[in-house]
């Protein structure tokens, strides 16, 4: 028994069209489809991959955190992933965009990699019934989810979308924090 979830924060579905030449050209390296969290991996400007889909944003972050969840033999197992999505996240005007910005898009990554940390702790201290691991899963990653979409909300409100750089610090110090004190749950 199997069940994986996964719910993106950020998206926005819109296909990258080019107007090219009738004769193939040769494929471009294609993007990874999901760059995964790591601490020694900060995102970087070529990392955002779509078109913008607002006027009302500089930047985009799509990030989300795949979960899945298995049991055999009646013994439960988890694998929790914080992912960025370079396909759905985009820069309005990537020559001029500023490093400030790209850490605050890189502290959205940030934060979803402290609530998959988050879920891995709860995951590793609750017993799910192997037999009803579903609705007990899906119950789980729904509160789960909720807090972490109420953060990300709250951080891009309270830092101005990183247009307060006071307010931007102050996050970027305790966003650091939490991910130390939650070293325990990083994935090796």
């Amino acid at each position: 028994m199997l069940f994986h979830f996964s719910l993106p924060l950020l998206f926005s579905v819109l296909p990258l069209l080019s107007q090219g030449p009738t004769t193939p050209a040769p494929a471009p390296a294609q993007p990874p489809a999901k760059i995964e969290w790591r601490a020694n991996r900060p995102l970087t400007w070529d990392d955002f991959k779509s078109r913008p889909t607002t006027d009302q944003l500089a930047a985009l972050t799509s990030s989300s955190i795949d979960a899945k969840v298995g049991c055999v033999d009646y013994v439960f197992s988890a694998q929790v992933r914080a992912v960025f999505v370079p396909t759905e996240s985009w820069v309005r005007y990537p020559k001029q965009a500023t490093a400030n910005l790209l850490r605050h898009e890189q502290l959205h990554f940030d934060l979803t990699e402290v609530h998959a940390r988050m879920l891995r702790q709860k995951l590793s201290t609750i017993k799910l019934d192997c037999e009803k691991l579903q609705p007990a899963f899906n119950n789980l990653t729904k509160v789960a989810f909720l807090a972490w979409q109420r953060e990300e909300g709250r951080y891009d409100q309270e830092t101005n979308h990183g247009l307060n750089q006071p307010r931007q610090q102050a996050w970027e110090q305790q966003v650091q924090q939490r991910l130390q004190q939650l070293e325990a749950y990083a994935l090796k």
